[in-house]
């Protein structure tokens, strides 16, 4: 059984944004396909990439501004690491980041790993509710963090508070109309909580 297994984002130009994809060497973690539905404001989710050091954040988050985005939070040192935050042309949140804060070896765009971050409600509360569709948790935190077991996906699922998640990607927890963002695994279909749609992994 693999409960999660895809991620789609739904785009109004997917031709814009596989070029952008390609760009971030995203193509082989995220889906694309077309879609008009109204969104505004904070769509509830952010991909983070995770890179191996500083000097990669930078090559990633300058071929993403070449390729289109704008920057929501300048790369800058924290106590947890060094990385920024910019939006994709099609509206998408991707946080650049990595726990070094030295650079060991030469640059590159490589990434090691795509997290896709769900802003929810009530972190315990959609645990549960995932939980009960046959994910498996691997990290959890209380009300503040859930890290699902995701082995069938190239792509790392967990849950936020959304105004957390939000805050951390510079932006207003304020939004309304579609997530622009659907799942595909033998879960679905259903739709979660906070309005997060999912499909049959065949659809």
């Amino acid at each position: 059984m693999t409960p999660f297994a895809s991620v789609t984002l739904e785009v109004p130009d997917p031709t814009a944004v596989a070029a952008f994809h390609k760009a971030l060497g995203l193509g082989s973690y995220v889906n694309v396909r077309a879609s008009d539905a109204p969104t505004t404001g904070f769509r509830g989710f952010a991909l983070s990439l995770v890179v191996s050091q500083p000097g990669d954040v930078d090559a990633l988050i300058d071929a993403a501004l070449d390729a289109g985005a704008t920057t929501l939070k300048p790369a800058t040192k924290g106590f947890w690491g060094y990385g920024g935050v910019v939006r994709a042309p099609d509206g998408t949140i991707c946080k650049i980041a990595t726990s070094k804060k030295k650079d060991t070896g030469p640059a590159s765009r490589h990434v090691d790993q795509v997290a896709l971050l769900l802003g929810v409600a009530d972190v315990k509360a959609s645990k549960r509710f995932y939980v009960e569709r046959g994910l498996t948790v691997a990290k959890s935190f209380g009300g503040k963090y859930v890290e699902f077991d995701t082995p069938s996906s190239a792509v790392t699922l967990a849950l936020y508070p959304r105004r957390a998640l939000a805050k951390d990607t510079g932006l207003s927890q304020e939004g309304t109309g579609s997530h622009r963002i659907v799942f595909g695994g033998d879960a679905g279909p259903f739709t979660d909580p906070d309005g997060f749609v999912w499909e049959a992994a065949s659809a």
